[in-house]
């Protein structure tokens, strides 16, 4: 081997640049060599060039491969979604060897695109523009769903330029610009750029790697947004390896799931336990919901695929029971189909065996409700065990309400009237029915309506649960719902008759709120002021005057002052200062600050008609307790 062959040999070694293959040969020519060892040498350089390429080529590529071993293995352990963007915009720009790399996402809410992630970027301009649908060289992209380049963005005509777009791109000085789309499927989500701030031709490799880090990064976005269809994804590319293998698979599924399922039944399982077993036969993940079963419905039983999940119903008699859906696996065997199919017929037969049990124990709740409305002399130690079986604290104390359905009155020739009040009134015992259920209260229906018997939380008042009650219900039915509500009943089997008691005053309250055009609301006696005070039966004088002038009447007590003797004045006097001076016998000013006084302690509307009436009941009925106690 000669020396010059050496020479290269060594230059390969260390990696040499391209311009110093000539110095063998300018040394060769020098030294007088003649044209055969010349032709010699220069073909050797040659060979030693193509090597020196060829070496380039697989570190080139054997620093792709790595750099996409390391996003996979990123992706992999997805903690971060930004960390990982990163890691992938700047690697694009290093094996590129770009100055600026970036990645832009769409925004369907806002219907523009913004920037996710900038790589060498300097303007903070450049960094936070939010450009609109389908502009810039990024809008060709995202609309053709394929790469672009080009050499020199201001001059280039193929796409939308705007003032914001340019004015962003000239302030980072940017000249060449690669665009590769980032697609889910057959929708581009944004766009993965590389570019110079100098003309530059990008090869067709280029574009490629490019175009498998935006792969990595859609995927990426895609597994932070949606981890269970990753792993069905990744789940579907291990089956394909081996078609043969997952037909018999299939079947060994739909054969254990049969067996699954009918120990389930057998054992008393629930739905959520179907669900559990079907999402580890299918390798996805099933749930029940009570909506979103319409496709599935219509397919009458068949098992429908929407967007990436199957969907089916569960449905028995005709009824619309809920959906069974899984997610995850989006290509879905004809068998495994099927045995989506049946675990929704094994739902629904689960579902009518807990609606029957809980039929049955509704109907026992309204028969121990019935005794104490009907019946209350029945024998308390029975009605005690009937109550500790329900799971009714018969010590605490309860709350009666009654609750309607009031519709606008319709033609009374109408044939369907009469059976929509009977559905109605079915539709508000069942909802009804349920809210005892888990309040541990009862629940009856009775005068065209429903009535309940609630607990009262710690701190709870008669109103706060007639309003809940009312929110519940109506939420339910998607209708509004009118409760009135009785005062507490302290405890329930020790004068079982004060339930039927209670029962007729929550009925008035609920007669009051309708004819005050107050239907859909709820409501208890100490919400309604004096009215409520005239219906209920207990007639609690002190709490409507605590509630209504309390605070005036403890200010006075506590301070010495007679903010209460100039309210009774300055009512007496048709409510003028100058007159109710004359009657204390004070200073105007003087009145004016009592008054202000009592704005304060009253809120700002106690002068409007309706409180300043109430007002004035509730100094009248104080005015007699201190003169029947005396003070």
């Amino acid at each position: 081997m000669s020396h010059e062959h050496v020479s290269y040999l060594e230059l390969l070694a260390r990696g040499a640049g391209t311009e110093a293959y000539d110095r063998p040969v300018l040394l060769a020519r020098a030294s007088g060599a003649g044209p055969e060892a010349l032709a010699e040498l220069e073909e050797a350089k040659q060979l030693a060039l193509r090597v020196r390429a060829e070496l380039e080529g697989r570190r080139r590529r054997e620093a792709e491969l790595s750099a996409l071993f390391a996003t996979a293995h990123d992706l992999a352990g997805l903690r971060d979604l930004d960390a990982v963007l990163r890691a992938i915009v700047q690697r694009a720009r290093s094996l590129l060897g770009t100055e600026v790399a970036y990645l832009s996402l769409n925004d369907p809410t806002a219907g523009d695109t913004y920037m996710r992630v900038t790589e060498g970027s300097v303007s903070a301009r450049f960094q936070q523009v939010r450009l609109g649908m389908g502009e810039g060289l990024g809008g060709l992209v995202a609309q053709t769903a394929r790469p672009y380049v080009t050499d020199d963005y201001f001059e280039d005509p193929r796409f939308q330029h705007t003032r914001t777009i340019d004015a962003a791109v000239r302030d980072e000085g940017l000249v060449a610009i690669l665009g590769v789309p980032l697609s889910l499927g057959s929708q581009v989500i944004g766009v993965l750029f590389a570019a110079d701030r100098r003309a530059r031709v990008f090869e067709r490799e280029q574009v490629a790697l490019l175009a498998s880090f935006a792969a990595h990064a859609a995927v990426a976005i895609d597994t932070a947004n949606l981890l269970a269809e990753t792993r069905s994804a990744l789940a579907e590319l291990e089956r394909a390896n081996d078609i043969i293998r997952e037909h018999s698979a299939v079947i060994e599924r739909a054969s254990e799931v049969h067996d699954r399922l009918s120990e389930l039944v057998l054992h008393g399982g629930g739905v959520h336990d179907v669900a559990d077993a079907v999402s580890e036969v299918l390798g996805g993940t099933v749930e029940f919901t009570e909506t979103g079963a319409g496709a599935a419905r219509r397919a009458g039983g068949h098992a429908v695929r929407e967007g990436d999940d199957w969907v089916a119903a569960v449905s028995a008699g005709g009824e619309t029971l809920g959906a069974l859906v899984l997610h995850g696996q989006p290509e879905l065997d004809p068998v495994d189909q099927r045995t989506l199919e049946r675990a929704a017929l094994v739902t629904s037969l689960l579902l009518l065996a807990r609606r029957s049990a809980g039929e049955a124990e509704q109907r026992v709740r309204g028969e121990l409700l019935d005794d104490l409305l009907d019946a209350p002399d029945r024998d308390r130690g029975l009605l005690r065990e009937r109550a500790a079986r329900l799971r009714t604290d018969s010590e605490a104390p309860h709350v009666v309400l009654a609750a309607r359905i009031d519709r606008a009155a319709g033609d009374a020739a109408d044939p369907d009237a009469g059976s929509r009040e009977s559905a109605d009134r079915q539709r508000l015992w069942s909802a009804a029915s349920h809210l005892a259920a888990t309040r541990h209260g009862l629940a009856s229906a009775r005068d065209g309506g429903t009535v309940l018997l609630l607990p009262l939380g710690p701190g709870e008042r008669a109103a706060d649960l007639a309003r809940q009650t009312a929110r519940s219900l109506g939420g339910t039915l998607r209708e509004p719902v009118t409760v009135g509500a009785s005062a507490p009943v302290r405890t329930l089997l020790d004068r079982p008759d004060q339930v039927a008691v209670a029962y007729q005053e929550a009925r008035r309250c609920l007669d009051a709120l309708v004819l005050l055009h107050r239907s859909g609301q709820g409501a208890a006696a100490e919400d309604l002021g004096f009215l409520g005070l005239l219906l209920a039966d207990g007639r609690d004088i002190d709490g409507f005057v605590g509630r209504t002038i309390g605070q005036v009447v403890a200010y006075d007590r506590r301070r010495g002052t007679e903010l209460v003797r100039t309210l009774d004045a300055y009512f007496a006097s048709g409510m003028s200062p100058a007159r109710t001076k004359d009657e204390l016998h004070v200073h105007v000013n003087t009145v004016a600050q009592r008054l202000e006084r009592v704005g304060r302690l009253l809120g700002p509307d106690w002068q409007s008609p309706a409180r300043a009436l109430e007002i004035q009941l509730a100094l009248r009925l104080h005015a007699l307790s201190d003169a029947v106690t005396g003070t």
